[in-house]
């Protein structure tokens, strides 16, 4: 049945309403922006000086830093998820709702807040010499970023393994088991290629978060693509070598993509066989269970306690004189200007979807695709674009807050997409149809009938997109007009001149807000294991948002 078909039997117009096609071309032009001006201005160079920008001996440095650090976060990331996704999910260690929550509760502290933890350690007035008469030398460079970014993102691993692991069938680890296999045999070969996707999908949530990421790296003083752009940027050294750069940095992101889409094509991983899958029975830890909670505390020490204790030891040298009128007036900036993202991402985001599971076609598949295109594009790389935009065509523009509204809308634009398609596709066509019959219009049955039953996926994806903008760096940084401070720039711009105690109290109230988000997932998520979602909320047990 075509697609004209199905929508006139769904007692939809055969073309679908102009509002929504506008939306869908606001996001193309949006997102695909960014990309293309920085092509214009990368090729606004003489032909003799474009071979010596890209071909920098410098440029093959930084794409070896750049991988070096995606390793080793992933690497320290996954040693930290595995073990204790594992634990929650196959043993039978007490308090797994808790062990839950705490290994999700590091997503609260972004990675410059974690680099600031790292960082006030060490120092004549740091944490460890103060309460431990210990002098840390300061930690810097690759480990230092790696660890930080480590201890914010593992809880992104964890989840798509936990899932995994939780949605696995047991019948194939006995089967192993039967044939004689040990245990340690049967997780190689039987469970650790079942947890391909969910470690491919967490893999690249977490390695494009790096790529983009400009905090902790820049406090770290570890050079990479992100911290090479902005320096030739705020020096204004070379224009023309950061948009080479911005777009070298987009390349990487294309290729982290394409690798994932790869290394994920022809692979099954359901079941076939006949019957239900039956339930897992979890190992007996016995006195295991002493150093399986040893593990646990000690990554809740390293992601959580470690900065809570130094954030509370610099919070104590500098409460007297902290200025609270600067406090107040941050958390507000941060917080109305997140709101509003919030409202205008939602509002762009609902046409969309409704557009694309309404009407589908190529243009409503590429509209989306384009959404997560912007998602994608390194913050850096598209502040960058934005800047040349609005300096040679908009001037009156340039830091502003609606350029950099703009930019935080296409930016997070697709996180608002998965919780909205989900509400949508649980809603239904009926209710509306009935409606219909009974006299009311299109949008009139919409908006009576549909949407109060999208009020909970409405909400969810705007405390996403709420939570990320109260978090972002890069473009805040970058676009934010003079003079003008939300908190992660206070707390970054005060940590890099060595004003830690200055910093404290920012950082503070962005892991608050942060908190009070990932509570508010797991609280829908414990509710989603009582009862099943009701029509028109999203599915608790999926936290994780649908890959490009």
């Amino acid at each position: 049945m075509t697609a004209f078909a199905k929508t006139r039997r769904a007692g939809h117009r055969s073309r679908p309403p102009l509002l929504l096609l506008l939306a869908a071309l606001v996001v193309g032009f949006g997102t695909c922006l960014p990309a293309l001006y920085l092509l214009i201005r990368a090729f606004d160079v003489e032909a003799a000086q474009l071979a010596g920008i890209v071909f920098r001996p410098r440029n093959l440095w930084l794409l070896g830093n750049t991988l070096a650090l995606v390793a080793v976060v992933l690497a320290i990331g996954t040693a930290i998820a595995l073990p204790m996704a594992w634990l929650v999910t196959r043993s039978d260690l007490r308090a797994r709702g808790l062990v839950t929550f705490l290994m999700t509760m590091p997503l609260a502290v972004p990675g410059y807040v974690m680099a600031y933890a790292l960082l006030g350690l060490s120092g004549y007035y740091g944490f460890a010499r103060v309460w431990l008469g210990i002098s840390l030398p300061p930690l810097h460079g690759l480990w230092g970023a790696g660890l930080a970014l480590a201890l914010y993102t593992f809880p992104y691993i964890f989840l798509g393994l936990r899932a995994a692991l939780r949605g696995m069938d047991p019948g194939l680890e006995e089967t192993a088991r039967s044939l004689g296999r040990s245990r340690g045999q049967v997780f190689r070969q039987v469970v650790l290629p079942q947890l391909w996707p969910a470690l491919m999908s967490s893999w690249l949530i977490v390695g494009l978060y790096v790529i983009g990421d400009f905090g902790a790296i820049a406090l770290m003083r570890y050079e990479v693509f992100s911290y090479a752009i902005y320096t030739q940027y705020a020096g204004a050294f070379d224009r023309s070598y950061a948009a080479w750069l911005s777009l070298m940095l987009l390349a990487l992101t294309v290729l982290a993509l394409w690798a994932q889409s790869r290394l994920s094509r022809n692979r099954r991983f359901a079941r076939l066989g006949p019957g239900v899958a039956r339930q897992h029975h979890p190992l007996r830890l016995g006195l295991w269970a002493w150093p399986a909670w040893g593990a646990v505390a000690l990554v809740v020490f390293a992601s959580l306690g470690l900065p809570l204790l130094v954030l509370a030891h610099w919070m104590r040298r500098g409460v007297e004189a902290m200025d609270w009128a600067m406090l107040g007036q941050a958390a507000l900036n941060s917080g109305l200007s997140a709101s509003v993202v919030a409202v205008l991402t939602v509002a762009l985001a609902l046409p969309l979807v409704i557009l694309s599971l309404r009407w589908p076609g190529r243009l409503p598949a590429l509209a989306e695709r384009l959404a997560w295109l912007g998602y994608a594009t390194p913050p850096l790389a598209f502040g960058l674009a934005m800047v040349f935009f609005t300096l040679a065509l908009v001037p009156f523009l340039y830091q502003t807050h609606a350029v950099l509204i703009f930019a935080w809308v296409m930016t997070f634009l697709a996180l608002a997409l998965g919780p909205l398609r989900m509400g949508l596709m649980q809603a239904g066509t009926r209710p509306e149809e009935a409606a219909r019959s009974l006299g009311r219009g299109p949008v009139t049955a919409f908006r009576l009938v549909t949407l109060p039953r999208l009020r909970g996926p409405v909400i969810a994806a705007a405390l996403l997109v709420f939570i990320a903008v109260v978090k972002e760096l890069p473009l805040t940084w970058m676009l934010g007009p003079t003079g003008w401070r939300s908190l992660s720039t206070t707390v970054f711009a005060r940590t890099v001149e060595g004003m830690m105690a200055e910093a404290a109290p920012f950082a503070l109230v962005i892991i608050l807000f942060s908190a009070l988000f990932v509570g508010l997932i797991l609280k829908y998520e414990g509710q989603g294991r009582r009862s099943p979602p009701a029509p028109g909320k999203p599915d608790p047990s999926r936290t994780e948002q649908p890959l490009p």
